[in-house]
């Protein structure tokens, strides 16, 4: 993330870094601001408000790149800020952090070519530096396809990953405290969090409800209507309304973060499934709403693979942003399907297949080839690399061509 701030900031006037609360937005701000404006401090909390009424550009008064913590508190800032970068017409002014999305009824211009928008998510595995990294994502996307590897993690290492998460202030916690923390993480977010992001009020157990159901469907294209079903299966009253306004109010809050699928050029007129993916930000929300510990994965390998699934997702979208790209899913009418398809700004695009364990990487192969046969490569481009990603030791390229990756090997 710091390089890509870095590159937003010569770009743009200004950076907006939005994403999960205790992810490390403003600490990763802060590495490049010069100046800062935190909206919550208790002392300056009040006049700070005021003064965003009547006078919000001496807010922006500092030394710049300046930075404003916690913006939304008051979205007039925005129009100020994107009339600052108007007038001055420079690059690198500002970086604003905000763990909710842009109330968009609330600023009269989008900021388009003035303000860049950029999702922070929790660490990845080579960020908190549990991947070795011996495996470079980018380097796939060069052709670089001499993979031979080793990973440092076992199941049960990886275990510990998945419910420790990736958020800075978990790393290097006893396994009591970790959970402790997530725990009072997910708590936040249905007492409190989930009330605050739009000024509505919500229930504190139909929120906990949703959290659980979606946790058990976590890395399926569950419906709306089968999520809503197993909520009532465990006596709890809702609507679907009610259910779309609260997964509305949680992907807002970026806890709530679907897969959107993929829709390449085809030979044939086969029907592309649209359904999303359900993921939450962090593979440990669900852990957590599951009452999974490490030890309960290892003896449940299945719920175990779905919520390795999540992790990889997470760690994908982290490295396919700094390499100016973006993450899908793809399933078809037939039931082929992709877990994760990575498409590149300039066309380029990698398939790729997550799989626990040693016993399923033909599968996940067989599963690529056949979607590769399928492309159109008259019209787009062919896979620059299929892969199965896995939480086994060794990385390697199979006679087939496809890349076997542990994610204990894998870095942008």
């Amino acid at each position: 993330m710091d390089d890509v701030l870095n590159e937003e900031l010569e770009a743009f006037g200004a950076v907006l870094i939005t994403g999960p609360k205790w992810c490390g937005k403003t600490t990763t701000a802060k590495q490049i601001a010069k100046s800062v404006l935190y909206m919550q401090q208790p002392d300056e909390k009040q006049n700070n408000l005021q003064l965003a009424q009547v006078q919000p550009s001496l807010l922006l008064n500092g030394e710049k790149p300046r930075l404003i913590d916690e913006w939304q508190m008051a979205p007039q800032l925005w129009d100020a800020i994107r009339f600052d970068v108007d007038q001055k017409s420079t690059e690198g002014l500002y970086i604003l952090t905000g763990s909710t999305v842009v109330d968009e009824s609330k600023i009269s211009h989008s900021g388009a070519g003035r303000i860049s928008r950029l999702t922070m998510r929790t660490m990845s595995l080579f960020e908190s530096k549990d991947s070795n990294g011996a495996v470079s994502l980018g380097d796939l996307f060069k052709g670089e396809d001499n993979i031979g590897a080793q990973s440092d993690l076992g199941l049960t290492d990886i275990a510990d990953l998945v419910v420790r998460g990736g958020w800075p202030n978990t790393i290097n916690k006893s396994k009591k405290t970790v959970m402790k923390q997530i725990a009072g993480y997910c708590n936040t977010i249905a007492n409190s969090d989930i009330g605050e992001v739009d000024g509505i009020k919500r229930d504190e157990g139909k929120t906990l409800a949703i959290l659980r159901s979606f946790s058990r469907h976590i890395a399926t294209q569950a419906s709306m209507t089968t999520i809503l079903k197993d909520i009532k299966a465990n006596n709890e009253t809702m609507d679907i309304d009610t259910l779309s306004d609260y997964l509305k109010a949680l992907e807002k809050l970026f806890v709530v973060e679907d897969l959107t699928a993929w829709s390449p050029l085809l030979r044939s007129k086969t029907a592309i499934r649209t359904s999303n993916t359900r993921h939450f930000t962090d593979p440990a929300i669900a852990a957590k709403m599951l009452n999974a510990s490490p030890k309960d994965l290892i003896l449940d390998l299945n719920t175990f693979g779905f919520l390795f699934e999540s992790l990889v997702v997470r760690d994908l979208r982290i490295y396919a942003q700094s390499l100016e790209g973006r993450v899908f899913h793809y399933r078809d009418k037939t039931g082929l399907e992709a877990d994760a398809i990575i498409h590149l700004d300039n066309g380029d695009w990698g398939a790729i297949e997550v799989k626990l364990g040693q016993n399923k990487i033909d599968e996940g192969a067989e599963n690529l080839l056949k979607l590769e046969k399928k492309i159109d490569t008259d019209k787009m481009s062919k896979p620059t690399f299929l892969a199965v990603i896995t939480g086994t030791k060794y990385a390697y390229k199979r006679e087939d061509g496809v890349l076997v990756i542990p994610i204990g090997c894998l870095r942008p």
